[in-house]
């Protein structure tokens, strides 16, 4: 049995909160949302850095009032911690589910979105991703399923083509940590790259907890690769540009969203310097709303790590879906999801039959005097 078919679209507060027994009238007119990411280990920075942006939204909503089925409704975000581990995402989902939440932002690595996103369509709540880019997310033919920025599909294709059509490589090594991220960015990359004539080398894997990396880069120096790309997160990436630099391998380091932060700037240090790295969508300063974005966020939370903007472009999203279905019940949020077309700060919203974002940037970056700088925007 559907776990929501209790809901009501007669009476506004069945569809807000679960439990037994008298509720406030407050509990009764809050609409509780999820936000899962990692808010512990090594990528804790850019998890409440998600949850920040989706907070942000949240309270700017709450403040200017929602009025839903003729009520003023409240959002409450409630936010769970998945530590960037599949098992994890599943039992969080349960928890949110139980908790009564209508939909989820969320999660932040794809690892964890896909697991959790069969949770998620089987209970029949929308789900946005803001910064899960794995095809398979939204290849599973799920239709509560979306996410507001460019999957790996579209970032693989700029970085294997910006690798031999500007950066010159011929021979190429291709390393992943061997999650549904950093193998599938390896993969849509080792594609594009042999399509625009480069030889792939070596393709060696780790994982998302090793900072050990020797034993992978001396095979890579032996095989004369002139461009190493890392499928995977800073945590591993800065320690790797390090020992790239350690061993003598003279490669350009390359890699995804992972690395395009400020975190891998300090794990690298002054070996970050030439990395160049790709991040999708629009640089902030270009995006329609980034610089007032950056004000409102970094007055209240500090520096924006990586992917706020998109989280906070999330909840939007969502709540102008329920504002149009004039309901928080999910299967008309749903259905007005899929008819988006909204101007978020990041830049225009829209998805297509699987959930994606339609016609969505690539930026790449390279690090110069110790900062991430823009050099060029492919759309």
């Amino acid at each position: 049995m559907n776990a929501f078919k209790w809901f009501s679209g007669a009476v506004l507060a069945g569809i807000l909160v679960s439990g037994c027994g008298p509720r406030s009238e407050e509990d009764a007119n809050t609409i509780r949302i999820g936000s899962v990411a990692p808010l512990t280990g090594p990528q804790t920075h850019i998890g409440k850095d998600n949850e920040n942006g989706a907070r942000l939204a949240v309270d700017e909503i709450n403040a200017a009032g929602l009025v839903l089925g003729g009520k003023k409704v409240r959002l409450e975000l409630i936010g769970e911690d998945d530590q960037a581990e599949p098992k994890t995402a599943t039992i969080v989902a349960d928890k949110l589910l139980d908790a009564g939440v209508v939909a989820v932002i969320g999660h932040l690595n794809s690892g964890t979105t896909i697991p959790a996103s069969k949770r998620y369509h089987d209970a029949g709540i929308p789900q946005i991703s803001p910064s899960a880019t794995a095809v398979a997310y939204t290849a599973q033919g799920f239709k509560n399923a979306f996410r507001v920025m460019a999957n790996d599909a579209q970032q693989g294709k700029a970085l294997g083509q910006f690798a031999v059509g500007k950066l010159g490589a011929k021979k190429v090594a291709i390393i992943d940590d061997r999650t549904a991220y950093g193998q599938g960015l390896a993969d849509e990359f080792e594609k594009a790259a042999k399509a625009a004539g480069a030889e792939v080398v070596a393709r060696e894997f780790t994982t998302d907890k090793a900072t050990d990396f020797a034993a992978i880069l001396t095979n890579i120096k032996g095989k004369g690769a002139d461009l190493v790309f890392f499928g995977g997160m800073d945590p591993q990436g800065g320690p790797m540009a390090q020992q790239m630099k350690r061993l003598g391998l003279n490669a350009r380091l390359l890699g995804g969203d992972g690395l395009q932060n400020a975190n891998f700037l300090k794990l690298a240090g002054a070996d970050a310097e030439g990395v160049v790295a790709s991040s999708p969508g629009l640089p902030l300063e270009a995006m329609p709303g980034g610089p007032a974005f950056k004000a409102r966020f970094e007055a209240k939370y500090g520096p924006i790590q990586l992917y706020a903007p998109y989280a906070y472009d999330a909840v939007y999203v969502l709540v102008e879906a329920m504002k149009r279905a004039d309901s928080a019940e999910p299967a008309k949020v749903i259905a007005a999801l899929a008819q988006t077309d909204y101007q978020g700060v990041t830049g225009p919203l829209k998805f297509d039959a699987k959930g994606d974002t339609v016609g969505g940037a690539v930026t790449m970056y390279e690090v110069k005097n110790g900062a991430w700088t823009v050099l060029e925007t492919v759309k």
